[in-house]
């Protein structure tokens, strides 16, 4: 009877063998992990739409929320210091932020502030440095990134001096700002080594973001002025400087996106009057920023600043450049930044 026991207990045994070895092989292995995904809050100091600085924020969220465990939301807020702080606010209270991502300068220093109060969340400063005087405990949770865009505006104004048939360019800015006049002199130092004087080069700012009409009104006014190029840093507003290069039959410059390929879509005949853009490569350091987060390296605590070297800013160098430029004065472009990049030129900035 024991030994029939013992018989009964073995075939038990490898009848249970047998199952789990016929079972699907995909039973074998544990499914993996699901990875928690992170919300990341842009908010916008203005809206969607800008074709520029905005818009190549976006771009880059949106990327990195295909690629990494991110959910990223956009919130327009308003150019409003007032609104634009409310939403803030608001934003940081809600639980479900991990993020909190913002390049306008009215929150610099209000970033500092809450950051230090809420340990928990990520704060993200682009187009804006940490400051350090408000940082507590060396800002555990805060990173920034600055773009040297006088490196790259040294570009266009020695680019657009030495294609300027009137030999009198210009500039409209958004705001009389550190950051937008950084764009001013490196425009202006490049400008003036392409041969032109600095009176010859005009410079206006249109106190807004988000004001097209006021930025065709000063174009306009440079072109009759004698400017045959101006360069657009003025986010939304800066849409009507190329209105105003359309009616004059002027060229125009852009700035921070390839604005020539966003604006043939709609606009083809005015794409071809925009000769090239001052790359402010926003979409690329918001991606990077979060590429290097996953890996465990995104520096908390500092502020990084990307200029011609680490792809933070550069020249579109694209279809309407190439039919546009004699090959002479690309040459003397690429030798240009080529001697930024080592050092024997040295841009001027105002920071």
């Amino acid at each position: 009877m024991k030994n029939n026991r013992l018989t009964i207990f073995g075939l038990l045994v490898v009848g249970i063998m047998l199952i789990a070895a016929c079972a699907p092989a995909a039973a074998d292995e544990a499914a993996p992990a699901t990875e928690e995904r992170e919300r990341a809050v842009y908010v916008i100091g203005g809206t969607l739409g800008d074709k520029s600085f905005i818009d190549s924020a976006n771009r880059g969220l949106t990327k990195a929320m295909e690629d990494f465990p991110v959910d990223y939301v956009p919130v327009e807020a308003s150019a409003d210091p007032a609104k634009l702080e409310t939403s803030f606010v608001d934003v940081v209270a809600d639980p479900e932020t991990d993020w909190v991502i913002v390049g306008s300068w009215d929150l610099q220093t209000l970033v500092m502030q809450t950051a230090a109060e809420n340990l928990d969340k990520k704060f993200v400063l682009f187009d804006i440095p940490i400051l350090e005087e408000e940082c507590v405990d060396g800002c555990p949770n805060v990173y920034a990134m600055t773009y040297k865009q006088n490196e790259g505006s040294y570009l266009a104004g020695l680019y657009a001096g030495l294609m300027s048939e009137s030999k009198v360019i210009g500039a409209v800015g958004g705001y009389d700002i550190p950051v937008i006049n950084d764009f001013m002199v490196g425009y202006t130092q490049g400008a003036v080594d392409a041969g032109l004087t600095k009176d010859n080069v005009l410079i206006q700012y249109a106190a807004s973001w988000v004001d097209p009409a006021k930025g065709k009104e000063l174009a306009t006014t440079m072109y009759t002025q004698g400017a045959d190029i101006i360069f657009q840093v003025a986010g939304g507003t800066g849409e009507g400087v190329f209105f105003a290069a359309e009616e004059a039959g002027k060229w125009a410059i852009g700035v921070d996106s390839d604005q020539a390929l966003i604006v043939e879509d709609t606009n083809p005949e005015q794409a071809k009057l925009i000769l090239t853009s001052m790359m402010k490569n926003v979409d690329n350091s918001m991606y990077r920023m979060f590429e290097l987060y996953f890996a465990g390296e995104l520096p908390f605590g500092t502020t990084e600043e990307l200029g011609i070297a680490e792809g933070g800013v550069g020249l579109a160098y694209n279809k309407y450049y190439e039919e546009n430029t004699p090959q002479e004065i690309k040459d003397k472009v690429e030798e240009a930044q080529k001697k930024v990049l080592s050092g024997e030129i040295v841009v001027e900035t105002v920071f």
